[in-house]
């Protein structure tokens, strides 16, 4: 994707016909010589690392499309557009599409409707992808109803669970790492891989102050040199919508994480869309993510999966080591 062209361009190129809602897309999908069910694949094989014995492509499929929560900012109208275009037979492909191009992974959390679509994907067209998956039910002392949606996931047969940011953020804001260390046994008790996700660093610093036993970390991480990035003035909170930043503190976020031997899967890493894939990619993967988490639609797959493996091909020595 070019400087020019995101996924704000690519919405304000969409245009209403007579028929319903169709896509103008951006350049690319105008460009995009197949249909997106059929998109051409990356040249050559996509990376992988492992995470104890799951083998993860170094660049994972973000669910947040799928969901049709994009994170639009103030342009309501969106959410919309996303669910519009992302129907379920249109995830179906995105799926196969992401496959084709060599992504095993998907992420996301788990409303029940995309979470059907899944079962769906592996049951009817033979999907291998794999699954991390966050339960959004509330963390409490009983455990009762996270326990019941981490139960669920795994007899869907969810690969591994992670802790979602939004309660890990606040739980560690609420000094209760205790129930961030019993969500991830949680899941390790039904037998899949267990991780932690935030957007606050001070998440991953008192998980290994605490020795909280996650297998992975899902951490946000971007720079903030995008025209719509936040000033300094407004770093405010973990995350923020207005402005759109969702790493803080990306400088210290990657000092400090050269201290985590735990495997980092990367999130928000174009923050939103604001920051072409090239760009993001070069960055979160020179200061020590071991994997990238991108939301994408079908047209745009291909080619984000040869930029990361163009990225990776030529990186050179990075300061925190592979811990994937």
């Amino acid at each position: 994707m070019t400087s020019e062209m995101n996924r704000r361009t690519f919405v304000k190129g969409t245009l209403l016909s007579g028929a319903g809602l169709t896509l103008a897309a951006d350049a690319r999908a105008l460009a995009q010589p197949n249909p997106a069910g059929n998109a051409p694949a990356a040249q050559g094989a996509l990376p992988k690392g492992k995470i104890g014995r799951m083998e993860v492509s170094r660049v994972l499929l973000g669910g947040n499309l799928l969901t049709h929560y994009t994170h639009s900012r103030d342009l309501q109208y969106v959410y919309r557009l996303a669910a519009h275009y992302n129907t379920d037979e249109k995830i179906m492909e995105t799926l196969a599409v992401a496959e084709a191009n060599g992504i095993n992974t998907v992420s996301m959390h788990n409303p029940p409707h995309p979470i059907s679509v899944l079962r769906r994907y592996r049951k009817e067209r033979g999907g291998k992808i794999q699954w991390i998956i966050c339960p959004t039910a509330p963390v409490e002392p009983d455990m009762v109803k996270y326990r019941r949606e981490v139960e669920d996931l795994v007899k869907d047969g969810c690969e591994a669970i992670y802790l979602w940011g939004v309660h890990a953020d606040a739980l560690v804001q609420n000094d209760r790492i205790d129930l961030v260390a019993k969500a991830v046994d949680c899941a390790k008790e039904f037998g899949v891989l267990s991780g932690v996700g935030c957007h606050a660093l001070d998440v991953v610093k008192a998980c290994e102050r605490h020795g909280v036993k996650a297998d992975f970390y899902i951490k946000t991480f971007h720079h903030h040199h995008y025209p719509t990035g936040p000033k300094p003035d407004q770093l405010k909170a973990a995350y923020s919508e207005y402005p759109g930043y969702w790493c803080r503190n990306p400088e210290e976020t990657a000092e400090f994480m050269k201290t985590v031997q735990k495997p980092w899967i990367a999130f928000k890493t174009m923050a939103a869309g604001a920051i072409p894939p090239k760009d993001a990619f070069q960055y979160v993967l020179t200061y020590g993510a071991d994997f990238i988490l991108a939301g994408m639609f079908d047209f745009e797959i291909a080619e984000d999966v040869q930029i990361a493996r163009d990225v990776l091909a030529g990186l050179g020595q990075r300061d925190r080591p592979w811990r994937a």
